[in-house]
């Protein structure tokens, strides 16, 4: 139980339904579709989709999404691949004629968006209430308006010089940012959201939202047609596992990069992580070294899984072990990994469990803030630009080609302990979620806290040439860090966000929400 001397946040219990995620209002609708009959699916997608209004700088129907969930009644973990592929035109050759590197606010980093086909595959084969019934809150607050919230208010001020074109109207008031309180409105949204709601996956990826799309981003440079959009389809999957203290992690196999939380894991195991001071130097040290080994496997081997063959060394044992046997306790490695994509910290993630069990961990997201920085021309519609997250490292598993998915950053999780789900969750913040998943899970099983004291806890991440290191650590660790070799720094902002929901064997769920963001978990 917390300090109640101390500022906190209390967990929250429940038994008939729970909803954890980063904004309130997304937690509240998403409880309502069950209140109203609906099942943790209905929640899912109605609060995922409410949120691309509430948090449009992390996601968006021009966006990706990971799921996993079980079934009603079953500890059966299903995973389904809600990302976009590259259009069918695109060219590496004259890619690499241009720079380096994909241009992230180009129409060349726009993938085709893949979220809207899986909300819709996912309410008719797991919903109850119908895809109407689900975006019917988001038709509304659309029109309506939300009064944009503090975090997101300080990350869209972050984010304004992302924005172009149509975008800048559409996402900027008086082009500048929304102060907290003011209100944001999108009503071209609402009029894609009515006809996907009216037709299905045909309202978004044929027709007229399809075909404004289309020649938005082809009068932008970029080669996508017609028949990207038509014949973007999401797969169900089977999900990769882990272990690690008595748990098991289920994680979303690649282009996901679930499979780099699992290495770390593995390499942890070889570390007396649960005799070290949770909040000190020698956990942090080696979690960081870790990292930067874990990041790297994932840099060259992570991609499409079409193009990929070696998740097996990824998830191997004795990869771990070997790479494990490379850190030294008293010395920081030389920094500064490259990666496969740019830095980027905003994705939202939700999780629901309903009355009959159901858990879904569903992660969304547009890459960098407000994604491409582009907005189709008559609908708004802002585009990901998660083709920034290929490589043009010719015969790179990673390489951008005709119709391949890049490799990804976001990853919903799910733990199982004695064969049992016990707590879907997810930790937000681009590159760190790897790391963050980690984190979270020797939190749980090294140090025995509960969901909201393992996401309160402090963060830092070893990413480019830097620590970050958040305030929660004493001046007097990052001394001993920078003693390490590490170079200490402060992040900006607060490292990622998470959220999660533990089921109890007595029924009760407990739900915990991430205080560095503006959410909040909410039960009935």
């Amino acid at each position: 139980m917390r300090n109640f001397h101390h500022p906190g946040r209390s967990a929250v219990y429940a038994s008939n339904g729970m909803c954890a995620t980063s904004h309130p209002l997304a937690a509240k609708v998403a409880v309502q579709m069950m209140e109203a009959g609906g099942n943790a699916m209905d929640g899912a997608i109605a609060g995922a989709v409410l949120l691309g209004l509430c948090e449009p700088q992390m996601t968006g129907i021009g966006g990706d999404c990971f799921v996993l969930m079980t079934p009603p009644g079953e500890d059966r973990v299903v995973a389904l691949n809600g990302s976009g592929r590259a259009p069918a035109a695109i060219d590496g050759e004259a890619l690499r004629a241009k720079g380096p590197v994909i241009a992230p606010y180009s129409a060349d980093a726009v993938s085709v968006p893949g979220a809207v086909d899986a909300f819709c595959k996912l309410s008719k084969d797991w919903g109850k209430l119908g895809l109407k019934a689900a975006l019917a809150p988001s038709i509304h607050y659309a029109e309506a308006g939300i009064p944009v919230a503090e975090r997101v208010a300080f990350d869209w001020a972050q984010s304004v010089d992302n924005l172009s074109g149509h975008a800048r109207d559409l996402y900027l008031l008086n082009n500048a940012a929304p102060k907290p309180g003011q209100v944001f409105r999108t009503p071209e949204q609402a009029q894609v959201l009515r006809r996907i709601a009216m037709d299905g996956r045909a309202g978004f990826y044929e027709g007229e939202v399809a075909e404004d799309m289309v020649a938005s981003l082809n009068a932008l440079g970029g080669c996508h047609t017609l028949d990207d959009f038509a014949n973007t389809a999401c797969d169900y999957t089977d999900p990769i596992k882990g272990d690690y203290a008595g748990l098991d992690l289920y994680e979303h196999p690649p282009n996901g990069q679930g499979a780099t939380a699992i290495l770390l894991l593995n390499m942890l195991k070889h570390f007396d992580i649960a005799g070290m001071d949770p909040w000190g130097s020698a956990r942090a040290h080696i979690e960081a070294e870790a990292t930067k080994l874990a990041y790297d496997a994932r840099n060259r081997f992570l991609a499409d899984p079409d193009h990929m063959t070696r998740l097996d060394y990824m998830t191997s044992p004795d990869t771990a072990a070997k790479l494990a046997a490379l850190i030294d306790p008293k010395k920081a490695m030389s920094a500064g990994v490259p990666g496969a994509e740019a830095v980027h910290k905003d994705t939202i993630y939700i999780t629901v469990v309903d009355k009959d069990r159901m858990c879904v961990s569903l992660i969304y997201s547009v890459f960098h803030s407000f994604g491409s920085g582009i907005a189709s021309d008559k609908f708004g519609v802002l585009f990901q630009n998660r083709g920034a997250g290929f490589t043009l490292d010719e015969g790179h598993p990673n390489e951008v080609g005709p119709g391949k998915r890049p490799m990804h950053t976001i990853i919903p999780a799910m733990l199982k302990k004695d064969g049992k789900v016990m707590m879907p969750f997810g930790v937000m913040g681009g590159q760190y979620q790897s790391t963050g998943h980690a984190r979270f899970v020797t939190n749980v099983s090294d140090f025995g806290l509960s969901p909201q004291a393992a996401i309160d806890a402090p963060r830092c991440f070893a990413e480019g040439d830097e620590l970050r290191v958040e305030d929660g650590y004493s001046d007097a660790v990052k001394a001993e860090l920078s003693a390490l070799g590490h170079n200490v720094v402060r992040p900006e902002t607060a490292i990622g966000g998470a959220q999660a929901i533990l089921l109890h064997d007595d029924g009760v769920l407990e739900g915990g929400s991430d205080p560095r963001k503006d959410g909040c978990a909410i039960g009935f």
